[in-house]
């Protein structure tokens, strides 16, 4: 059986000769195949007799088997080839210093509507909270809103499917007529009722979309009702609240008449840098008024006792002025370079 030996030798050579799993595959298909050697020789032995078949037989099966272990153990070599070049080529070397966790911050925005807070809790407002999701009731009728008015416009307003007269709210003045209500409601029996002072700010929504508008943005809304406030608490109010966020005593801030549906008389707040790149320009920074008396009424109070004045402000616009942002749109994108900056 020189021959199964010489078999058995040449298959090994040709095994370990293969650079890869293919040229393996290849070489084992001239020894196992279906027209391989092995399998050529097992196809001959039925022309021998009996007693030289199961010899013959027993040689070859002998022969097969050690060409087998040859292919197993080559491709259990290559395999492990192929594991140290891939651990070689991604190794890591632990010896070198952690990345480690960068730390977090407050959005800008974020620190813009916590300041906002801080500075009128500071002189006696609460902060007051509403639905984002809103009846066209609070958010129109309630505040004298026509039916007519361009804000109740799909163009304006983003309302919400299957529910009828259900929108997302597009500013926060009705957390005003719920802050007004509620009010009311806690102190309906007793002999007096306090003055209400509140803040509301949060985010609101609108079909609107450019470098200084984006559809989802923040607003803060303030609210002062009592027996005798007046314009004058407005001004006084607003002109401390502004020099006070923008850290400027010579700040200029002065008061455009304007109109409004749920305020009258109604104005736009304009503010005047006196240093900086935005020296000597006016800017609209917010809107006020006096509270119109079918605002006070569905809020439950009573026009010819309680007066009230309301501003609102975008807290958006605010950080932009406060820490020289010249696009909206970078507060909502998420880019971490950009937000890095403020930590």
């Amino acid at each position: 059986m020189d021959q199964l030996d010489q078999l058995v030798a040449q298959a090994g050579i040709d095994f370990a000769a293969a650079a890869d799993g293919a040229a393996l595959e290849t070489a084992k298909a001239r020894y196992l195949g279906k027209g391989g050697s092995i399998t050529e020789l097992l196809k001959g032995l039925g022309k021998l007799g009996a007693d030289a078949r199961k010899a013959a037989g027993a040689e070859i099966n002998k022969a097969k088997t050690a060409i087998e272990a040859q292919l197993n153990a080559r491709r259990d070599a290559l395999q492990q080839a192929a594991l140290e070049a891939q651990l070689a080529a991604e190794a890591l070397d632990v010896t070198l210093p952690g990345r480690g966790a960068s730390t977090g911050g407050l959005h800008p925005v974020v620190r813009t509507l916590e300041r906002v807070e801080q500075l009128f809790r500071s002189i006696g407002f609460d902060v007051a909270e509403g639905p984002e999701i809103e009846t066209d009731f609070y958010n129109f009728t309630a505040l004298n809103t026509p039916a007519n008015h361009p804000a109740r416009s799909m163009h304006d307003t983003f309302y919400l499917e299957n529910g009828e007269g259900v929108l997302l709210r597009t500013h926060t003045s009705p957390v005003q007529i719920r802050a007004m209500q509620a009010h009311v409601e806690a102190y309906k029996d007793r002999p007096a009722m306090p003055e209400l002072r509140v803040i509301a700010p949060g985010r609101v929504y609108r079909v609107d979309s450019d470098a200084t508008h984006s559809p989802m943005f923040h607003q803060v809304e303030g609210l002062w009702v009592g027996e005798s406030v007046s314009f004058a608490d407005l001004k006084g109010v607003v002109a401390d609240f502004l020099r006070s966020f923008f850290e400027s005593d010579d700040l200029q801030v002065r008061f455009r008449p304007s109109f409004f549906p749920f305020t009258e008389p109604s104005a736009e707040i304009d503010v005047a840098f006196m240093s900086g790149a935005l020296k000597g320009r006016w800017l609209e920074i917010a809107g006020c008024g006096m509270v119109h008396p079918n605002v006070l009424r569905y809020g439950g109070f009573d026009p010819e006792r309680y007066t009230g004045f309301a501003f609102g402000m975008g807290p958006d616009r605010l950080t932009m002025l406060r820490y020289g942002v010249n696009d909206l749109r970078l507060f909502f994108e998420g880019d971490l370079r950009f937000l890095g900056q403020f930590r």
